[in-house]
């Protein structure tokens, strides 16, 4: 007992004392001159351990926590308490985190229709539209913004309704790590009709969800156009959707068109329907390593039709799953694959337990099916199917230029005799598209958990729903800093400057510099390079890159790369010739190791460990390497 009272004692003090240090160093807004400030230690640990007369990387230091030294010692000691999370949100705030705001039920009633224009995020609507007869319902520019992060949830909406429409426009797009629920939408509904139309479009890692969407309705129409396309990862998922409803039709048509490694999953879809009448139309076309999954889907259906035309048109391989597909359907039911998986480089596609069971006249048919594509038909119908034009030849296709430039940006990747001055190249996107976000203190970070076996305990800290995006983003990044080493590699997941400096002179010694590209001007077009001056006199070395991981807090992924050049160039209008950018390129020597898929040989052409690639590094990205 009397141990505990000295302990609050001296945190006591010293929160007084770095209180008094805060005013006498110049006030609230001096901080930084504080020497006890997260930002000042940083800056002194670079000090001590590195070992040449650099300037400071004031883009690196930047990152450092803003908190101050009474914020610090405060949150410090609810971390090592494990009450951090009852002042989430002034932490989040004062630290400068990516933390959801809590969805909580909604009292408020909407009892008329609702013209939803230039909407803002954070949101739930509760018992919407419940019982209701007839009515519209529109959602216009709801949560547009590049940066920001809508969380938002709506929860037995239009629940009993009749004849009612909902119409959803450009919603969500461009937004960065949109979090959209929607759950018992629509259920024992009657007619009416649901309209998505240029949703969540240009959006990066959106999370989407519809939970028991339309079940035991009749005669309800749902379309989806323009859905997720354009997207770069993030998932949809569509559970116990049209389950036992009668007379439903569900038209999905431009869906994740040109999305880059999106994930979709249709799971209890149409389950115990009657005549459905479903149409996926341009679904996944020149989608970039796209994965979709069909579980108990349109199983134990009576008459009606499920039609897949242009299916995965002219995309880079991926990976699609039909698993328990059709089963047990009554007589009457027809299901038809057209031009399906005529895929730019082969895919995979599973057929498991594939109208199994089905009744009577049941009529499955395949035409132009699998062009460049594996597939695996495992326990399916013998009877009732099948196939016209089927080719399951794992050749890749000749892809066209236009189809490269939708994987691959221009300029992503280039070959190292490009780095000369006069070279006019395209300059990709470099702009950081990842929520802003700070490193933590490394006295709060230490006190954090930190694996995928203690996911609990962190999502009780940052109060993280189940199945939430925020779970999902977690889970993702700390599977990639758990994942083994590939040969060769030194990697660490850092979230602190202090264990990035660590790392990076564990592996590279104390003689170190740590680089990235000046600003961002130039992107998406064509820029001249200037002079090119090469590190390390351009001599083959090894370096540290450190990139960007999905985190409540700043999270870098770093590890070793061998064998590599490094070259620091100046960039110029190519009209004016004036210099705008001062770019970073790593030329990564040996690509033996690499994935015959990878996006630099689809750009480039040639093969694993036939070529150099070579690259830009993108804003906030940064490598180490030794200092010349």
């Amino acid at each position: 007992m009397k141990k505990k009272q000295s302990d609050n004692m001296s945190t006591l003090f010293l929160f007084i004392l770095l209180s008094t240090l805060t005013v006498a160093y110049g006030g609230g807004n001096s901080a930084d001159q504080n020497p006890f400030t997260p930002k000042a230690y940083v800056s002194r640990y670079w000090d001590r351990h590195v070992r040449n007369t650099l300037p400071k990387p004031s883009f690196l230091l930047s990152k450092a926590s803003p908190l101050t030294a009474t914020d610090t010692a405060s949150f410090t000691n609810l971390a090592a308490t494990n009450t951090l999370s009852t002042r989430l949100p002034d932490f989040c705030s004062a630290a400068h985190l990516l933390c959801f705001p809590e969805v909580r039920p909604s009292l408020e009633k909407h009892t008329k229709d609702e013209n939803f224009q230039t909407y803002d995020d954070g949101q739930n609507f509760t018992n919407y539209g419940t019982n209701r007869a007839g009515g519209i319902d529109t959602f216009k520019n709801y949560s547009n913004d590049l940066f920001s992060t809508p969380v938002n949830d709506f929860r037995r909406y239009s629940r009993g309704a009749a004849g009612r429409q909902e119409t959803f426009t450009a919603y969500a797009s461009g937004t960065n790590v949109a979090d959209q629920s929607f759950s018992t939408y629509g259920t024992s509904t009657a007619g009416g009709s649901g309209e998505f139309k240029n949703y969540s479009s240009n959006s990066n890692v959106p999370n989407l969800r519809f939970t028991t969407y339309s079940d035991f309705t009749a005669g309800r129409t749902q379309s989806f156009s323009r859905y997720s396309e354009d997207g770069n990862t993030g998932g949809q998922t569509f559970q116990s959707y049209g389950k036992n409803s009668a007379g439903a039709g569900n038209d999905f048509t431009g869906y994740g068109t040109n999305s880059n490694t999106a994930s979709s999953g249709f799971t209890n879809y149409g389950k115990g329907g009657a005549i459905p009448n479903d149409t996926f139309t341009n679904y996944g076309v020149d989608m970039n390593v796209p994965e979709i999954t069909f579980k108990s889907y349109a199983d134990g259906t009576h008459g009606g039709s499920e039609s897949f035309a242009n299916y995965r048109d002219q995309s880079n391989v991926g990976d699609d799953s039909f698993q328990s597909y059709a089963k047990n359907t009554k007589e009457g039911t027809q299901v038809d694959f057209k031009n399906y998986g005529n895929s730019a480089n082969p895919g995979s596609d599973t057929f498991k337990g594939y109208a199994k069971g089905a009744e009577g006249d049941h009529k499955v048919g395949f035409t132009g099916y699998g062009v460049n594509t594996n597939a695996t038909f495992k326990d399916y119908a013998k009877e009732g199917v099948s196939f016209a034009s089927y080719n399951t030849s794992s050749s890749p296709s000749t892809v066209g230029g236009s189809l490269v430039k939708r994987w691959v940006e221009p300029g992503k990747f280039f070959r190292e005799s490009m780095l000369k001055e006069g070279t006019v190249m395209a300059m990709p996107d470099i702009r950081d598209k990842m929520p802003q976000r700070s490193f933590l203190p490394r006295s709060i970070l230490v006190k954090l958990p930190f694996s995928s076996s203690k996911i609990e305990e962190l999502k009780s800290v940052f109060k993280v729903s189940d199945n939430s995006s925020m779970e999902k983003m977690m889970m993702d990044s700390l599977g990639e800093c758990e994942r083994a080493p590939s040969v060769g590699e030194i990697k660490r997941c850092v979230g602190s400057v202090e264990d990035m400096i660590d790392f990076a002179t564990s592996v590279l010694g104390h003689n170190v510099g740590v680089w990235t590209t000046q600003n961002v001007n130039g992107f998406s077009k064509n820029v001249m390079v200037g002079r090119v001056k090469g590190m390390n006199g351009g001599k083959v070395t090894k370096s540290v890159s450190c990139h960007q991981s999905l985190f409540p807090y700043l999270l870098y992924y770093c590890h070793s790369v061998p064998k590599v050049r490094l070259y620091e160039a100046d960039l110029l209008d190519p009209e004016s010739k004036a210099k705008i950018n001062h770019g970073v390129a790593i030329c990564h020597l040996d690509t033996s190791a690499w994935s015959p898929t990878h996006g630099a040989f689809t750009a480039l052409g040639s093969g694993p460990g036939q070529i150099e690639v070579c690259h830009w590094i993108f804003e906030n990205d940064m490598t180490w390497t030794i200092a010349d």
